[in-house]
């Protein structure tokens, strides 16, 4: 009996691995390269474009990824806009007039629904995007595999329970970036895309100096302010550098979820290695990105490609 239970684990296992290699073998670097040769320049054309415009949309496209692979996986399906079988990722707490770049997925979309219908799904454009958007701005790039597929759904209540807030502490992060099979040093590395972007001046809540000073100094248009926006890095908020981590080791991360990266706990060796080190930092935001962009992707005939991202076909 123990014989043939061994025999069925071992082929259970077997038949698990060749699952997993089955799905990450359809994707592929050149998975357009005969349906749409066209496909990878125009989404670097119009990202370059988008960034020109509007710096501060480098950062904003990096985030959009994010957003989209730690819910249900990367699969657009952050794009959907609410319908009357569902209330999607949009307005969930740490998304609701937050993240951005909607606008631009769009646009790039529409011309490649011109140059080729049917063929790059949204979840594609907004993986690509994130990589052309930190190159545009002096940031790493990585080879994109491509091949996902969009999802036909989405839910609020996952992307309540799967994003990271601003006021989380580390243990949190550390497990809920270990859920999705990134490590710590993937969290801190990915967490380094705060050094281009901007966040509400209400966020600012680990030393009380800094976050009077960073107040001060936010926009006064609106009421108090607290809901104005206030750089993340205060030094070079337009470049993709390690300044973010630099100003970690000096307390002046902007954000609770920043600073707790170094404050006496695990990661405080990572950050002190990025603060020195600008070059391990890029190569390892390079390769936790690629990690990140291959959570649980749909492939095959799984999902659809959709011509409008924010809508199922």
């Amino acid at each position: 009996m123990a014989s043939r239970g061994l025999i069925l684990l071992t082929f259970s296992l077997s038949l698990l691995l060749l699952s997993c290699s089955s799905t990450q073998a359809q994707l592929s670097a050149n998975f357009y390269s005969s349906t749409c040769p066209n496909a990878l320049s125009t989404i670097r054309s119009g990202i370059r474009t988008a960034v020109q415009r509007e710096r501060r949309m480098a950062a904003s496209l990096i985030r959009l990824h994010f957003h989209d692979c730690f819910v249900q996986g990367c699969d657009a399906s952050v794009l959907l806009d609410d319908t009357s079988s569902f209330t999607g990722e949009k307005t969930a707490r740490n998304n609701r007039n937050s993240v951005r770049g909607f606008n631009v997925i769009d646009a790039v979309k529409s011309q490649l629904e011109t140059l080729c219908p049917g063929v790059v799904s949204c979840a594609d454009v907004v993986a690509v995007a994130a990589r052309d958007a930190s190159a545009a701005v002096g940031g790493p790039s990585w080879a994109v595999t491509l091949g996902r597929r969009d999802s036909t759904s989405a839910t609020l209540a996952a992307a309540e329970a799967n994003l990271p807030s601003f006021n989380d502490g580390l243990d949190r992060l550390v497990n809920l970036f270990g859920t999705k099979g990134l490590s710590a040093r993937d969290m801190v590395a990915l967490s380094g895309s705060h050094t281009i972007g901007q966040a509400r001046c209400a966020t600012s809540n680990i030393d009380a100096n800094f976050a009077t000073t960073r107040r001060r100094q936010c926009p006064s248009a609106a009421g108090d302010g607290n809901d104005n926006l206030a750089p993340l890095d205060l030094v070079t908020p337009n470049s993709f550098d390690n300044n973010y981590f630099r100003n970690l080791v000096q307390r002046r991360g902007l954000l609770q979820s920043d600073q707790v990266l170094f404050s006496g706990g695990s990661t405080d060796g990572i950050v002190n290695e990025y603060s020195r080190n600008g070059r391990v930092f890029s190569s390892d935001f390079a390769a936790a990105m690629v990690r990140m962009g291959s959570i649980e992707p749909l492939t095959g005939s799984q999902g659809q490609v959709r011509r409008v991202c924010s809508v199922v076909n």
